[in-house]
């Protein structure tokens, strides 16, 4: 009898053990018996266990475990087609939880990667509806687009880029004519209106087909294809050129015109300076030649005598000064005769 005991008693703990699962925070699950959710017997609907320690019967019941968090659903951006025909390239992201948990598990075996996949597919055709439906300024534009402060610059710069712009293609051209047109007036901007008709739609598909709610629904981002927005660059790093040579130009021209400025300011001072230098220098041998002459008339013979020492002085300064001269010149009178005669 004791023998019996122990696989007895370790068969009870191992019914038991199966017996139990465990729901942590933020799950919520459901049991399956014979491939079929689990009902309350009063409502009929599917008995949904809340985190805790639950139990049910080994071998016949499967406890499966679902994530009743938010989850985001962040996948590659697409290309859409507007009512002008033109692409964008658009990326966006949804908010999504587990509502139904029993259509979740028969739709998708609760895998996250196809419940993403199929609700992937119904947004991008509500989108594409949407963006469908509308032009490239009501897309990127929100609820209220600006009248712009200065149409006469707008304007100004639209002509000055157009006379540089190179050959594009119509696509190109047509959305940079209209990004450069100056608003007038108010343009609506639709881009709410888009991710709310969006999340409408799809909150009601999910729901039905997968058991899933929609939380949220947002445009993350709104590009060019990457040729039309490469082409755009051009055109803007030509336009930005342009206004550089035009400011380039511009002080070329003014430091020329300071220069000639400058040169001539001091082509005058100089001028004025020279004269003024010439005046003074005039006056001062006026004033020379009046003391010279004062003096020469006082007293001539001892203003002779000294004219000759001092052109004695500068004449025979030097040992290596040679004089070819007559000596019965007047240049030596006073050295053969102290009264120079």
């Amino acid at each position: 009898m004791r023998k019996l005991m122990v696989p007895v008693l370790v068969v009870c703990v191992a019914t038991l053990l199966m017996s139990m699962f465990v729901v942590r925070e933020g799950e919520r699950a459901i049991v399956l018996r014979f491939s079929s959710a689990l009902k309350d017997a009063d409502s009929n609907v599917v008995r949904v266990y809340e985190p805790g320690l639950h139990f049910k019967l080994p071998v016949f019941d499967t406890a499966r475990l679902f994530d009743a968090r938010i989850q985001t659903m962040d996948d590659q951006a697409d290309r859409f087609v507007t009512s002008e025909k033109k692409d964008v390239i658009i990326d966006t992201y949804v908010k999504w939880r587990i509502k139904d948990f029993d259509k979740y598990y028969q739709s998708t075996s609760n895998d996250a990667s196809t419940a993403e996949g199929l609700m992937k597919r119904k947004v991008v055709d509500s989108l594409r509806a949407e963006i469908g439906l509308r032009e490239i300024k009501q897309i990127v534009s929100g609820p209220e687009r600006k009248k712009a402060d200065d149409n006469a610059d707008a304007a100004s710069t639209s002509t000055d880029a157009a006379t540089i712009t190179p050959a594009l293609s119509d696509d190109v051209a047509s959305i940079l004519a209209e990004a450069e047109k100056p608003v007038s007036n108010v343009v609506e901007g639709q881009r709410d209106q888009i991710m709310a008709n969006v999340l409408a739609d799809i909150k009601i598909g999910v729901m039905d087909d997968l058991g899933v709610e929609v939380v949220d629904f947002r445009i993350k981002k709104i590009n060019l294809p990457e040729e039309i927005s490469e082409s755009i660059y051009q055109r803007m790093r030509a336009e930005r050129e342009s206004v550089a040579r035009k400011h380039r130009s511009q002080g070329r021209e003014k430091a020329e015109v300071l220069r000639a400025e400058a040169d001539f300011a001091v082509t005058e001072i100089l001028s004025t300076a020279n004269r003024e230098s010439l005046v003074i220098r005039g006056g001062a041998e006026a004033n020379a030649a009046e003391i010279y002459s004062a003096t020469y008339g006082k007293n001539p013979a001892f203003y002779n005598f000294m004219r000759s020492l001092q052109a004695y002085e500068n004449s025979f300064k030097s040992k290596n000064d040679i004089l070819v001269i007559d000596p019965n010149t007047e240049f030596f009178k006073y050295m053969k005769d102290a009264n120079g005669n």
